[in-house]
Parts: structure tokens; C-alpha cells; sequence
């Protein structure tokens, strides 16, 4: 057999296009590429069956019998596996899309050349054959091509080196840690302290400090251009309770207000313009209206420069030369899906061009440093962070999170993000480099909001430290009255329809855990081992209060779907057939399961499954969903979308002519999660406003009524909350104790120019995304 003749699918080493496949470490180099980049199993195995037959259209029917053998797959995972084969020979130029094409309704086919590339064993066996019949003939030896030779010589090469570099490194680090620790005077009282062996005199310093301390909320700050100073919002000083833009110095000198809104009015949002001159800021006034204005940094010449509706996601910031402000996406009578820019001199708008689907939210856009990019949170409710050139263009995603996003901003390199995030019961910070796409912890607890100066190196972020606890409130009217207190963070509250169990999660014993109780038995209190909740979406349980579904996190952080008997201790993953389940509940019937997911294309939606049948099928799905319930007297579905305000609502089969919106505004975006079923054909949803801190408005056929205060000043959790079977009783988690100030920090210098790689990977490679 001559070279020739060596069928692709006979050697291991395979050249498809540009790129070359290892099929017995399903590794592909691309050229470019830093790694070479690894296939899974199915996919590999759809490739195979492509590679037979290159250029040859081959239908999902073979892939599936070849791929999928003895099994019912869905096209899911075949459409999933095709996904990944493109995304491993995509490159800067191309998305993979030229690799393989669909063939629509048929199935699949390989659009590039193929050639063997044999092993330099192979060559000579073959060779040998060949004069083993010819007594006279010269044995050739063929060896592998100069550039295959050279490529091969370099991997070994650089492995070594990077080897040895990185002994050396090593032991240079411990030598200079050693020596600075002989060396450096303590930081702290206590280090002090102990290094000189006397007593403690304080405790170790923090690396903020809180430049407000009073009893209310400050909150969304915004940093001059050179550090000194913060804008944020507060408490007026007329005392009536409303909100005001003030400014202070980053240190701890009294504040100023900036402006005194009119009675009744709000002033929120502030962001402080590229030159530090002026202050834009949002005006909510007490009949729902809202503008966007400008003031000076001193307190004068106030302008409008837009009107605005009244959301609570209303997202702006100024363009690099302060000539305009950038908007994210805005509803009511000035709605615009998307980004677009206000040039403020003309008052006119110019969108973004860019692809958003109807079912997008964008929020929070900001330009980067140099002004090229454009970065966004897609959804905040389940967000993620996106960019886009700043003249338009294709989005890219940045994070695959799908969390509770708390605002970001951009350090003064152009390439590095700080953004806060939910985890378990808190929010923290976390710096996202974007070239790398890697996340580490940025070491501050209870934070959130950040803003970075443009120049200075300052970072300004909302501290808050709310401690909530589990309550039992009265539909009716009564005191609420508090279950299982701890001095732990408790929330997300979900009763079982027999009216005796309740679950809910907390940090109470150290770590985050959902726990169980009888609520007639408080001894009976206990975490569920071996499970890790995601804080996203509360658990939701049987009809028949013995199980109840729990999404959470496996061992490797993916998203599983859990099925817990709670009284007998007992927990059990879900095959569900989703990229990424976000919440599950009980259908119908024990056997249909909703299930909010993610696909691979990053699209939200409410699947209705039938888990009768293995693989279990999908019977039907609403897109753009962001939170559901199923009302079981009603036999409903109600749910929340991601892109508009208010309720809605499906027949259990999820019908497309059955949907209809029952609540215009209720629930808001920001809070679709402070709502549950209480009681026949009723809704409980958790508001709050400048004189209740909690406020129950119950909607019923249709309608809302005037709402009624179930706690002056105690907040409520705004991810979760239910209702006794009997719609007599909430169950609700309110703060015991609350509160938030403004941190202000120097931000970290970077690492020493000395051994710079060695400390970008000490610095990302172990703090990985949480």
C-alpha cells in the first residue's frame, strides 16, 4: 500500500483543512492556536463518521446510528456536538462555519480536503514492503516533512524550557519571599505585635476603608477621573426620605448634597463625565415621570437631556469625549431594544448597530478606556457580561455565569473587568481579564457596585452586610413572627403543601446549604449533605410534599438538577437534557418537569418534559422566560420574562394560544423573583417604597390591590418566598439587620515587572471562576 492509499480514517493523525485532528487524544491544532484544543467523545465520533465520507452529505439518521447506537437522542446533542467540532477549528477569520455544513433538514457534511498524515513507522514499514520483493532495490527510509519535524522538535523544546523557567522562578520566589519576610516591617498592630513578641494591640487593616457610616443606604457610586472624589446616592437632607445625589471626598471629610430634588422626587444613578466637570443622574419624580440630567460637580446648571420611563434598570454612561451619553435598553413610552447614543448637543439619538434578539435586555454599557469596545450586561437578572466594537458589529460573550450580575466597571489597562456577582449568600468582586477569560476573587467581601477611576487607580464599591432571617407572616394581618433564628444568612423560604415541612437555604453552620425542618418539631432542624444550591432560584416541592427539586452544582461546578426525599435523606440527579437547567418544578403530573434552561446558543426558555421516557422529551417551550411557578389549583403556569415587566400565563401544557399576561408591571425585572402562588387564582408579590419597607400586593383575576405594609422597616429578600397551602401565611425572609455604605480602595498594583508571567499565573491559575 503506497501512501496514497492510506485511508483517513485508518490513521491518527489527520489533516481536515487547516487544522490537524489526533484522534487518539481527540485533540485538534489549529493553526494560531496557543493548545491544542480537546473534543469530547461524541463529537469525536460524529467527526469520524464526516471524515468516510468528505464532501458527501451524511444524514442525522447515519450520525445518529452510528453515534448514538441503542439509544433515542434528541437533536439536541447532535446539533451540540456539531457546535463543538466548529468551535474547535474555528479561527480569527473563520467560525468553523466552513468546516462543516448543514444541510438543511438532511443533515451534515465535511466541506474541506482531507489527507492521512502516517506516522514516520508507518512510512518505513511501507517502504521496506516494497523492496523486500527486490533483492537489489535500496531500502528508503521516509521521514516525517521538515515542517512536521520542526514542529515536533519545538514542542520538546519549549516544554523543557518552559521547564526549567519555571523551577528557576520558583526558587527565585521562595528567595525573595524569604528575604522579605526577614526584612519587611509588620503591617498591622498584630503583626507587630507577635513579631515582637510583646501583646495584640489591634486588629489587622483592611484594604478599604468606608468613607460613610451612617444608619441608611449609600449606594451606586461613581469616582471623579482622578480618584478624589465620589458621587453616590443617599438620604436627602430634607429628611422626608427620599433620595439624593451626594459627593465627598474619598476620604472621610463631611459630605455634600448635590442638588435638592423637588418634594416627592428621587434623584438616583449619578455618573461622574470624562473631564470631571459634571454629574449625569437620573430624576424619578413622585407621578412616575423621569429625566436624565446633567449638573455641574459643584451643584449648578442643571439640564435635561432626555426623558426617560421609570425602570429600575435604566443604564447610562458618557461617551469617551463626554460629548453624549450611551444608553442601554429602555421600555415604556421611550423604548428602544438595545444600545444607542445621545449626542447631547443635537439631541439626537443614533442606535447601535449590533444583533439583539426581542427577548435581550442590555444593560449598563460602558465604553472601554482607548474607546474601541463597548462592554454590557446581557439580562442582569441571569446576566452576562457581552462586548461589542463601539461602532458596531458582532457581539461576543464574555462570561457564561448566567448570575445575578451587580454592577461593573473597567480598569485603566483596557483589559481587565470588575464586576460583582451573587455567590451562595453573598455578592462578591471579581476581576475578569478578557484576553485570558479567566476570573479571580478580588478578596472583598460583601461587595458589590464597584466604579474605578479613569485615572488614580481608585476603587469605590457598595458594602453591604445584611443579615436576613425566616419569618412567618400572616396574610391577614399580624406580627411576623421569625423561624429557626440564627445569626447566619437565611433565605429563599419554601413550605410544602402539607403545611408541617420547610426548607430553606443559609450560611448558618459556615458553608452554604439548603436545610430541613419540621416546622412542629424545631429539633428536627438539619442540612441536606451532599448537596451544593444554587441561590438563583428557590427549591420547589411534590404535590405530595415528599420530594422536592433543587438545582445545584456538581463536583466539576455544573449545573445539575436534583431530586431530594428530604425526610429520608436521599438525593438524586436528573438526567435533564439541557445545556443549562436554571430552575425546575413539578408539571402536571409526577412525570412532566418545567425546566428553565440556557441552550448553547445562550437563548433562555421554559421547557415542559416528559421524563416517562429515556432520553426524556421535550414536549414544549416558551422563550425569553426568567422565573415560573405552577399554580396547582389553578393548574397554571405563571412566569416572568426577561426583557418586560409583569406576569404571565399558560395551561399546563404550555400552549402557545393559551399564554396571556395577567400583571402589567407586577413583578418588576429586578425583582421577578419576590412573588409566589398564595392561594386560589391569587398572587403575592414583596415591593417596597420610601414609607414601607416591605409591602404585600396581592393580584387576583386581573387585579391588584392597593397593597398592604407587612413590615415598616425590615427589607425582604428579593429571590424567593412562599405561601402556605392555604394561603393564609407567607413565608418570607426579612433583614434583621441592614445597611450600606460606600468602600473606597487603591487598587492592587500589578505584579512585579521582574517575573511577570510567573505572576499572572500564580494570580489567575488558582483563583478560578466561583
Amino acid at each position: 500500500m503506497n501512501r496514497s492509499e492510506i485511508q483517513p480514517t485508518e490513521s491518527d493523525r489527520i489533516r481536515i483543512g487547516e487544522c490537524v485532528v489526533t484522534l487518539s487524544s481527540r485533540e485538534v491544532e489549529v493553526a494560531g492556536a496557543r493548545r491544542p484544543r480537546r473534543l469530547t467523545p461524541k463529537a469525536l465520533g460524529v467527526l469520524r463518521v464526516l471524515l468516510r465520507q468528505p464532501g458527501r452529505v451524511v444524514t442525522r439518521e447515519e450520525l445518529f446510528a452510528e453515534v448514538w447506537p441503542d439509544t433515542l437522542p434528541t437533536n439536541d446533542v447532535l446539533t451540540q456536538a456539531v457546535t463543538q467540532l466548529r468551535k474547535a477549528f474555528a479561527n480569527d477569520d473563520d467560525n468553523g462555519q466552513a468546516y462543516i455544513e448543514t444541510i438543511a433538514k438532511t443533515g451534515y457534511r465535511l466541506r474541506v480536503p482531507v489527507q492521512a498524515m502516517p506516522e514516520p513507522e508507518a512510512e518505513l514499514a511501507v517502504e521496506a514492503e516494497g523492496a523486500a520483493g527486490d533483492s537489489n532495490a535500496v531500502v528508503e527510509v521516509h521521514t516525517p516533512a521538515p515542517e512536521d519535524m520542526r514542529r515536533r522538535r519545538w514542542r520538546y523544546l519549549r516544554r523543557r524550557l518552559l521547564l526549567v523557567l519555571g523551577l528557576l522562578m520558583l526558587a527565585a520566589l521562595l528567595v525573595m519571599t524569604v528575604l522579605l519576610l526577614r526584612r519587611a516591617p509588620a503591617s498591622s498592630p498584630v503583626e507587630a505585635a507577635v513579631e515582637n513578641g510583646t501583646r495584640v494591640i489591634g486588629s489587622p487593616q483592611r484594604p478599604y476603608r468606608l468613607i460613610t457610616a451612617t444608619a441608611g443606604f449609600e449606594t451606586y457610586p461613581t469616582l471623579s477621573p482622578d480618584g478624589s472624589q465620589v458621587a453616590y446616592e443617599g438620604a436627602s437632607e430634607d429628611g422626608l426620605g427620599g433620595g439624593a445625589i451626594k459627593v465627598q471626598t474619598s476620604g472621610n471629610a463631611p459630605a455634600r448634597q448635590l442638588l435638592v430634588p423637588p418634594e416627592g422626587a428621587v434623584d438616583r444613578f449619578p455618573n461622574w463625565s470624562p473631564d470631571g466637570r459634571d454629574i449625569a443622574f437620573a430624576r424619578f419624580s413622585a407621578d412616575g415621570g423621569c429625566q436624565v440630567l446633567i449638573a455641574s460637580a459643584t451643584g449648578g446648571a442643571l439640564r435635561q437631556a432626555t426623558r426617560c420611563d421609570g425602570t429600575e434598570l435604566l443604564s447610562f454612561d458618557w461617551t469617551p469625549d463626554g460629548r453624549g451619553l450611551v444608553f442601554g435598553s429602555m421600555v415604556g413610552r421611550y423604548a428602544h431594544r438595545g444600545i444607542r447614543v445621545l449626542d447631547l448637543a443635537s439631541g439626537q439619538w443614533q442606535p447601535l448597530q449590533y444583533a439583539v434578539d426581542q427577548d435581550d435586555f442590555d444593560y449598563a454599557p460602558r465604553y472601554s478606556p482607548d474607546g474601541k469596545w463597548l462592554v454590557f450586561v446581557r439580562n442582569p437578572q441571569m446576566g452576562d457580561l457581552w462586548r461589542v466594537p463601539a461602532a458596531g458589529g458582532t457581539p461576543e460573550q464574555l462570561t457564561s455565569e448566567s448570575a445575578e450580575l451587580r454592577g461593573w466597571a473597567w480598569l485603566g489597562d483596557g483589559r481587565t473587568i470588575v464586576f460583582g456577582r451573587r455567590v451562595d449568600s453573598e455578592v462578591r468582586l471579581y476581576y475578569l481579564d478578557i484576553e485570558r477569560r479567566t476570573l479571580r476573587d478580588a478578596g472583598l467581601d460583601d461587595a458589590q457596585w464597584p466604579a474605578v477611576s479613569r485615572h488614580g487607580g481608585m476603587l469605590a464599591f457598595v458594602h453591604r452586610r445584611a443579615q436576613f432571617g425566616v419569618f412567618k407572616v400572616p396574610m391577614q394581618g399580624g406580627e411576623p413572627e421569625r423561624l429557626f433564628a440564627s445569626s447566619g444568612r437565611d433565605g429563599q423560604p419554601m413550605a410544602a403543601p402539607d403545611g408541617r415541612q420547610l426548607v430553606f437555604t443559609s450560611d448558618r453552620s459556615g458553608s452554604f446549604a439548603l436545610w430541613w425542618a419540621d416546622m412542629q418539631r424545631p429539633d428536627s432542624l438539619r442540612p441536606i449533605e451532599g448537596l451544593r444550591p444554587e441561590a438563583r432560584q428557590a427549591p420547589d416541592w411534590s404535590a405530595d410534599s415528599r420530594q422536592l427539586l433543587v438545582v445545584g452544582r456538581d463536583a466539576h461546578g455544573r449545573a445539575v438538577v436534583y431530586e431530594i426525599a428530604p425526610r429520608d435523606e436521599r438525593l438524586q440527579p436528573l438526567p435533564v437534557p439541557a445545556e443549562q437547567p436554571l430552575q425546575a418544578l413539578y408539571g402536571a403530573t409526577p412525570e412532566q418537569l418545567l425546566v428553565v434552561e440556557r441552550d448553547v446558543d445562550q437563548r433562555t426558555r421554559l421547557s415542559l418534559f416528559d421524563r416517562s421516557t429515556q432520553p426524556w422529551r421535550r414536549l414544549a417551550s416558551i422563550d425569553g422566560v426568567s422565573q415560573v411557578r405552577f399554580d396547582r389549583a389553578g393548574r397554571r403556569v405563571l412566569f416572568t420574562r426577561l426583557a418586560a415587566e409583569g406576569l404571565w400565563a399558560a395551561d399546563a401544557a404550555l400552549s402557545p394560544d393559551s399564554v396571556r399576561q395577567i400583571s402589567e408591571d407586577k413583578p418588576s425585572r429586578w425583582r421577578y423573583r419576590s412573588w409566589t402562588v398564595a392561594g386560589h387564582d391569587s398572587i403575592g408579590y414583596l415591593g417596597s417604597s420610601t414609607r414601607c419597607s416591605t409591602i404585600l400586593v396581592r393580584i387576583a383575576a386581573g387585579q391588584e390591590d392597593a397593597g398592604r405594609c407587612l413590615d415598616a422597616q425590615r427589607l425582604s429578600a428579593s429571590n424567593g418566598l412562599s405561601a402556605s397551602a392555604d394561603g393564609t401565611a407567607l413565608f418570607v425572609a426579612l433583614a434583621v439587620s441592614d445597611g450600606a455604605d460606600i468602600g473606597v480602595m487603591r487598587l492592587p498594583e500589578k505584579a512585579p515587572a521582574l517575573f511577570p508571567a510567573f505572576s499572572k499565573m500564580l494570580m489567575f491559575k488558582g483563583n478560578g471562576p466561583s
